[in-house]
């Protein structure tokens, strides 16, 4: 299975949910979209092989429960299982994003290696309260605040993360 249609069957789940919400449907019939997941044989980032067959396993759940229960805690799975590897990866020689980093610059000055260890720090906050929240979402159940949290506002989150990390790693570049 290509990386590309594993990050879609990820992506699509909320926004299935709430069509099938919307059109009436069992929710729990979106397990089929997490089933697929196991075949994905490669991970985006080393640690996470394990996250697509247990994925699919929600997906299986959710089918022999007849409950949507197991897809609404994929993203709660999703930001436990980048917790982990973010969380165990300061204990390793690299963390996660030094190793991002030496993609594009092997050679990573000292003080680009403490930055990348605070930066890994603060991921790893953002999964914890990202996926507390998410949590939370479930727990409320209520199909349009999980939704409209896991569909939308984890997606801009994510996104104001990634540019405020970056917006920084400029700034602490040019003043260096």
């Amino acid at each position: 299975m290509p990386a590309w249609l594993a990050a879609v069957a990820g992506l699509i789940i909320p926004a299935l949910f709430w069509l099938f919400h919307y059109l009436g449907w069992p929710l729990w019939l979106l397990g089929i979209v997490l089933i697929p997941l196991a075949w994905h044989k490669r991970a985006a980032l080393p640690g996470l092989a394990w996250l697509a067959p247990v994925a699919a396993v929600f997906g299986v759940l959710a089918l022999l429960m007849r409950s949507d229960l197991p897809v609404r805690l994929y993203p709660v799975l999703v930001n436990v299982a980048m917790l982990i590897v973010f969380a165990l990866s300061l204990k390793a020689p690299q963390t996660m994003i030094e190793r991002m980093a030496r993609l594009t610059e092997p050679d990573l000055p000292e003080s680009g290696v403490r930055y990348t260890r605070r930066v890994t720090i603060a991921w790893c906050v953002f999964f914890a309260i990202n996926g507390g929240i998410a949590l939370a979402t479930v727990l409320y159940n209520d199909a349009r605040v999980w939704t409209i949290y896991n569909g939308l506002i984890a997606y801009v989150l994510i996104g104001l993360m990634l540019g405020g990390e970056w917006l920084i790693r400029q700034r602490v570049r040019r003043h260096g």
